[in-house]
């Protein structure tokens, strides 16, 4: 269960994100792929809250998503805007295409979730092979500080006559490795009757920026520029709480 968005996971994704809400980062995607005449792929799209918005601009893009109950989700959101379903069910380190990209995204911090760094060097060259020359890779990561915040223990959604809800509690943080392993518990409550539960355990790897700009280098990336809580100039702050990170594949 280990990083696996399961049916009680996604539903509750879904009501906490849904389709369009905003961080700053579908501006901030948009912006950036405003010029991108070429198809673009978002791994990790989950129910589409990026992506669906970015089909709507008019860009060319399409996703993938490990959870086959997120991407269902993302497919009913699609049809009902009248819209193609441009989402698979893939991996990370197995997705392939027959076409090449002019941009690749991952918005919202989901690389992370790949915690051995030397998957995600591989994975990172998988993402360089899925390039068209002078291609972006764009991605979301959290800054460091946060290995040392706490998670909020409960939180609840009401949709109708069902209430869902969330226990988190973080089982362990190693600042030598970088990671934090976090225990969440959903249920699904109607009428005073628990219904179904399921059990999450979530664990993220963080990434210093230097030391992710080495990792990009190393497996043959070139130009990288790093972008603070979404602001359009590279100026990246200090104190920022997401950094964007856009490296470009050689020409």
């Amino acid at each position: 269960m280990e990083n696996t968005y399961g049916t009680l996971a996604s539903w509750v994704y879904h009501l906490d994100k849904p389709i369009g809400r905003s961080f700053g980062d579908i501006e901030f995607y948009r912006e950036r792929l405003s010029g991108c005449r070429e198809p673009v792929l978002e791994p990790a799209a989950g129910n589409g809250r990026v992506l669906i918005p970015l089909l709507e601009a008019g860009i060319d893009i399409r996703g993938f998503d490990a959870s086959e109950d997120m991407v269902a989700h993302c497919r009913r959101e699609c049809e009902a805007r009248g819209l193609p379903s441009p989402v698979d069910i893939a991996r990370f380190d197995s997705f392939e295409y027959g076409t090449r990209f002019g941009a690749i995204i991952i918005p919202t911090g989901s690389f992370q979730l790949i915690t051995e760094p030397v998957q995600a060097l591989a994975v990172l060259k998988r993402f360089l092979d899925a390039l068209l020359p002078g291609g972006r890779l764009i991605l979301d990561l959290d800054a460091l500080a946060c290995l040392g915040e706490t998670v909020t223990p409960a939180r609840q959604w009401r949709t109708g006559e069902d209430i869902l809800t969330l226990v988190e509690s973080r089982v362990e943080t190693s600042f030598q490795r970088q990671t934090t392993l976090s225990q969440l518990r959903y249920e699904h409550w109607r009428a005073g009757r628990l219904l179904a539960s399921e059990l999450q355990f979530f664990h993220l790897r963080l990434w210093g920026l230097l030391e992710f700009e080495l990792a990009l280098r190393s497996v043959g990336f070139g130009k990288v520029r790093v972008f603070g809580d979404y602001r359009a100039d590279d100026a990246a702050e200090e104190g920022a709480s997401i950094f964007t990170v856009e490296a470009v594949a050689p020409g």
